[in-house]
């Protein structure tokens, strides 16, 4: 069986982007753990030391989950490589897309979302887009009622 276990998104702000995936997203901590390993070798990193917060719904655990990859050399609102090579697109999420949205703006991320609905086999479906923390394009698509 082949099945994609996670991404990962290195940060600028780890504690920002917690508050986006955690309070904005709902997304929940599974494990915030630091590692020491060969990362730059392994990964190009600026460091070999690391801290990983995994996030993801412990409803759902087969839906995959975000990493959120932090370097404590690196300082807060510093420039990163662009992790966006082409071919990458964004992180999509099943979510009440209103709730979200209203959540987001509550929490002070101010990214202008998109908002569409697309024809859906029995309803539209609401879809919109808003950037993270550190630019990553973030997609919400409205769950299906059950």
């Amino acid at each position: 069986m082949t099945a994609l276990h996670h991404g990962a998104i290195r940060v600028r702000d780890l504690d920002a982007s917690l508050r986006f995936y955690r309070e904005g997203i709902g997304l929940v901590t599974l494990m915030d753990h630091e590692f020491d390993g060969p990362w730059r070798d392994l990964f190009d990193a600026p460091a070999d030391h690391l801290r990983s917060v995994f996030l993801g719904s412990p409803e759902h655990p087969d839906a995959g989950i975000v990493e959120l990859v932090a370097f404590p050399e690196s300082a807060p609102g510093a420039a990163l490589p662009s992790a966006a090579s082409p071919g990458f697109l964004l992180l999509s999420f099943f979510v009440d897309v209103d709730a979200t949205l209203a959540r987001l703006d509550t929490l002070g991320f101010e990214d202008e979302p998109r908002r569409v609905e697309v024809a859906g086999p029995t309803a539209p479906v609401v879809m919109a887009t808003v950037r993270d923390p550190d630019g990553v394009l973030v997609e919400l698509v409205g769950a299906a009622a059950s």
